[in-house]
């Protein structure tokens, strides 16, 4: 194990590029990581049926999904963290009061409250997943739902952090929010993983550019920042590479001696 690491890599803007594309040198880094006898693994705010595309280009089988909340240990999960179902009936009512929709999202579907709204084609368009909710306000209420996008323009998600203390509010589009439950996060995914293989800190990285990846780059004892990161986000981990279209995985691996 002494020889061996544990690397993690967010999704959007770390290993996919803005257009939602994986460079050439992504792909050939992570199979050379492989291939000398590390542990890949994706750490993203993704459902689990948004990136399994991903997972099978680069055989990839450990992951944490819905930011912390659905996470998979080579195929079997470990370990679930589902939203509070009577907290988040109250929040359906309040956002329907204010024209902004929500949607339901488990590990195999997610499901609009409204049957149309251009905030969510404009955000889960932006995603280029192949995935769109379709229409069920009750899907919610007989299963376990991991995350629920909130659509808002920026600034108005306060309204909703003062009143449900139950849920994090994590902003990832100009109009939309992830809602997680409260002290959710990567990191805590990250940690259920860790431990089950065995990994000491200075055997574990992680690579991400977004608000949500904060706790990850915080609490992960090697964290890389990518170049198209903001500064908030490079202010908190430990390394910055280039960013994702100037082959920022490849430059990052090299810089902290993993290639």
């Amino acid at each position: 194990m002494t020889d061996r690491s544990v690397i993690f890599f967010d999704i959007d803007g770390t290993l996919l590029t803005e257009d939602k594309e994986l460079p050439s040198s992504t792909k050939e880094a992570i199979f050379n990581l492989k291939k000398a006898g590390h542990e890949v693994a994706i750490a993203t705010g993704r459902a689990p049926f948004m990136f399994a595309d991903l997972r099978k280009e680069l055989d990839i089988h450990t992951y944490v999904s819905y930011n912390g909340q659905y996470v998979v240990l080579n195929g079997e999960v470990i370990y679930t963290n589902a939203l509070n179902l009577s907290s988040l009936g109250r929040l359906t009512e309040a956002a329907l009061e204010n024209d902004h929709p929500v949607v339901y999202m488990d590990h195999e579907d997610m499901k609009a409250n409204v049957p149309e709204h251009s905030y969510i084609t404009e955000s889960i368009n932006s995603l280029k997943v192949g995935h769109f909710p379709t229409h069920n306000p009750d899907y919610y209420k007989d299963r376990a739902m991991y995350q629920t996008l909130l659509f808002c323009p920026e600034g108005e998600e306060k309204q909703y952090e003062r009143e449900f203390k139950d849920f994090d509010f994590v902003r990832w589009h100009p109009v939309s929010v992830d809602v997680l439950p409260a002290g959710g996060s990567k990191a805590i995914g990250i940690e259920k993983i860790v431990k089950k293989l065995g990994f000491p800190k200075e055997r574990q990285y992680a690579f991400g550019d977004g608000l949500n990846d904060r706790e990850m780059l915080t609490t992960i004892y090697h964290s890389v920042a990518m170049g198209n990161a903001s500064d908030e986000i490079k202010s908190v981990a430990k390394h910055v590479t280039k960013s994702v279209e100037q082959d920022g995985i490849y430059h990052g691996l090299k810089m902290i001696g993993l290639l």
